[in-house]
């Protein structure tokens, strides 16, 4: 296995000279790289409100005590996507994890076991034909491994401009589908107003929480209204023996053969 704590690149599977190769930020500099294609995205694409910036970085209080993720063009050597990881550790010094300045994770967080946070993936608009969302899962799952992490979580969002019809399609999807047993559930600490209706529509999931729910992600409950990114926020967790095991099949066996 590659030793990816040390920043060592991954390349993508399949191909010994890929185009791509997802590794950790392991300077100031890289941070930066991270936080300015976030910034690009989040504020200057989606319109997000960043009240934390500094200067064209998306930057908050939680940055500082983060992993971030990188996948990087091999030839040109531009960075093409990000995330970043927070653990139960570093969150202490952090204050705590984002997911609680959005939900009551009490019940989640005396639970046993170690806890990851993913949080602010961006891709870049020309690169979002899924090889890089794979690419971070990639560095994600070596990151789970090598770190004996028990758990992941963090918030998907649902845009709110595809109105109330969107969103409550999109929920009422993973109400039936994908929602955790009630007594597991977290409390958003700004509830979006719920819209009574029967008129919904088959849509698709926001591509961020598909990704989470084809590895086995659990939702754990009614959304948060962030006003900040202007979208819906559900609070989703992944037993990490999931990921562990189709990491081990799709990579590890691959690179041993």
């Amino acid at each position: 296995m590659t030793d990816f704590d040390s920043g060592s690149p991954v390349q993508a599977r399949g191909s010994r000279k890929s185009k791509f190769k997802v590794k950790l930020a392991a300077s100031e500099t890289e941070v930066d790289q991270c936080l300015s294609l976030r910034f690009d995205v989040f504020a200057g694409e989606l319109g997000a409100s960043l009240k934390a910036s500094k200067g064209n970085l998306d930057h908050d209080r939680f940055d500082d005590h983060c992993m971030h993720l990188m996948v990087v063009d091999n030839e040109t050597q531009d960075l093409v996507a990000t995330t970043r990881l927070l653990t139960s550790e570093k969150s202490e010094q952090a204050g705590g994890f984002y997911s609680e300045t959005e939900f009551d994770l009490g019940g989640i967080l005396a639970r046993p076991g170690r806890l990851m946070e993913v949080g602010r993936t961006c891709i870049h608009p020309q690169n979002r034909n899924g090889i890089a969302l794979s690419l971070l899962w990639h560095g994600i799952a070596q990151e789970v491994i090598g770190q004996q992490i028990n758990f992941l979580m963090g918030c998907a969002s649902i845009p709110l401009s595809g109105g109330d019809r969107y969103l409550e399609s999109v929920m009422r999807q993973l109400r039936h589908q994908h929602f955790s047993k009630p007594e597991l559930r977290v409390r958003p600490r700004v509830p979006v107003p719920r819209v009574k209706t029967n008129d919904y529509e088959d849509v698709i999931l926001p591509t961020l929480l598909k990704a989470y729910l084809r590895q086995g992600a659990v939702v754990y409950g009614e959304p948060y209204w962030d006003a900040e990114f202007g979208v819906a926020d559900v609070f989703v967790m992944l037993d990490c023996e999931r990921i562990t095991r189709r990491y081990m099949r799709h990579f590890v066996d691959r690179i041993s053969a």
